[in-house]
């Protein structure tokens, strides 16, 4: 293990190891080799860290910040995340197997984030109110909501951090973040960048760890006063319950079973492209992958010979080298659970057209996969796979389509392929989900809301209300009369 890097836990501005002294190592997905170890949180940890918050919030260099104040230091960790890209996406890579080149871009461009929040800091207003009581001045303030607890899963945790630690620090919240204890390199490395930014120690602390000494004593801590999480839903199950403790304000971004409707009059080439971007982009491992592909009757085939040509040219590799498009998967469980879920899907009369296969060689390599759904029975549209699948399934009319796109518990994201304008907007506006993307797909931007319906969530991520929902409003009443206070026991 000489060389291996050691990743410690970032609380009240140092570092440390946990209380308990464990320490988690991670494998490097492209070669099933541990590559780095890192400390754990334990629940004395986190008392630590949300004790720093609270003192964070009430301490003057934070308080007594203003909101343009709070402002530039987002401004300039906007400029460090921007500057070290390359280095963080060098670390994501090999810590969770992401392509480098998309975890290179992809934090570069969250440095856009922090910039939007940035500039919304001192644009959080008040309202003076046209009161129904004379002599009577009332007027509302929003105020930082409190100690926030953010937890992040491993496959876009750039991306979901600054969807919640941007909006927070905006509004003047303490955050304490919970890094997957799969693949957290990045996020303990990103922890100088909070401290060069300049933010004071306590307003941001990073920790890791397991589900028992960290996740649970964090989403339960009586100190926390809002609760932002992304990850499964059984897990979110147990963060609601864990809520009732402390009564945080909680938001859900969970998972997907996201639908692309492919019509018959839509740009076929594009319908294609789209496919492949929503199902092997990020190896599939992303929550809005679009793995139901419903495709009308009469070009069904086509699409699946258009998918097939150009999947022939998909090169799965190492992810640090630039030539490769698909990269491992970030565990061995994914591919197993791979596995098991396509031979049920063939046992249900399935025809795998391509890939299904893990790839034999170091690593968690997977081929891309397609998978001809004569039913919708299947198993594999119902399944969320976190990998490169995608499955095709005929549809005949526009109602249909729109029944098949429903038909499922999760309602995050969605595709709509047509060139069809009145078609586009009247079948996006009937899809059951938090986004929906018509001739395009996964798209992202911080001015666009992020989040779902169902079991894939509530509450929304990026966009101008999101800051919002990390203030609380104070509602103060000014009697002006010069007249003292009537008796209260004198009704007039």
């Amino acid at each position: 293990m000489t060389g291996t890097p050691h990743y410690q836990l970032y609380i009240d501005g140092a570092r440390c190891e946990g209380a308990q002294g464990q320490v988690m190592s991670s494998e490097n997905p492209a070669t099933g080799e541990v590559w780095a170890t890192f400390a754990c949180a334990a629940a004395e940890d986190v008392d630590r860290a949300v004790a720093a918050a609270r003192r964070a919030l009430e301490a003057p260099e934070w308080r007594d910040l203003t909101q343009t104040q709070r402002g530039r230091l987002l401004y300039r960790l906007a400029d460090l995340v921007e500057e070290n890209a390359q280095h963080l996406g060098r670390i994501e890579t090999t810590d969770s197997g992401k392509l480098l080149t998309e975890t290179v871009s992809q934090t570069a461009y969250v440095a856009d984030y922090y910039r939007y929040y940035a500039g919304l800091a001192d644009k959080i207003e008040g309202a003076v109110l046209p009161i129904d009581k004379p002599d009577m001045h009332v007027f509302t303030r929003r105020e930082p909501i409190g100690a926030v607890a953010a937890v992040v899963p491993w496959n876009a945790q750039m991306f979901l951090t600054a969807t919640k630690l941007g909006p927070a620090l905006a509004a003047g919240c303490a955050v304490v973040l919970k890094a997957s204890e799969i693949a957290p390199a990045p996020m303990l490395e990103f922890a100088r960048l909070i401290e060069e930014a300049g933010f004071p120690p306590g307003v941001v602390s990073i920790i890791t760890g397991d589900a028992a000494n960290c996740a649970i004593p964090l989403t339960r801590h009586p100190d926390v006063d809002r609760i932002a999480f992304t990850g499964g839903p059984e897990t979110a199950r147990h963060v609601i319950r864990n809520s009732a403790e402390n009564f945080a304000v909680t938001t859900l971004e969970l998972g997907g079973k996201s639908p692309i409707l492919v019509f018959e009059d839509a740009d076929l080439d594009g319908a294609a492209n789209g496919l492949i971007a929503g199902n092997f982009g990020a190896s599939g491992q992303s929550c809005v992958a679009g793995s139901r592909g419903l495709v009308q009757r009469p070009v069904f085939d086509e699409i699946i010979g258009r998918i097939e040509e150009k999947s022939k040219g998909i090169i799965v590799g190492d992810p640090l080298d630039p030539a490769s498009h698909l990269g491992p998967l970030c565990t061995a469980a994914q591919i197993e659970r791979i596995r098991q879920t396509l031979a049920r899907a063939e046992q249900q009369g399935a025809r795998i057209r391509f890939g299904g296969k893990a790839i034999n060689r170091a690593g968690n390599f997977m081929m891309p996969t397609l998978v001809d759904c004569p039913t919708p029975e299947i198993a594999t549209l119902s399944t969320e796979m976190f990998g490169p699948v995608m499955s095709l399934l005929p549809f005949d009319t526009e109602e249909e389509a729109i029944a098949l796109a429903n038909s499922t518990e999760y309602g995050l994201g969605s595709g709509v392929f047509t060139s069809d304008l009145a078609r586009a907007h009247r079948v996006s506006n009937r899809m059951r989900a938090g986004i929906c993307w018509v001739n395009t797909y996964r798209a992202i931007s911080p001015i666009a809301p992020f989040g779902g319906f169902n079991a894939s969530g509530y509450g929304r991520e990026a966009g101008l209300d999101a800051v919002q929902d990390y203030t609380r409003t104070r509602t103060t009443w000014i009697n002006m009369s010069d007249k003292p206070m009537a008796n209260p026991f004198v009704m007039r």
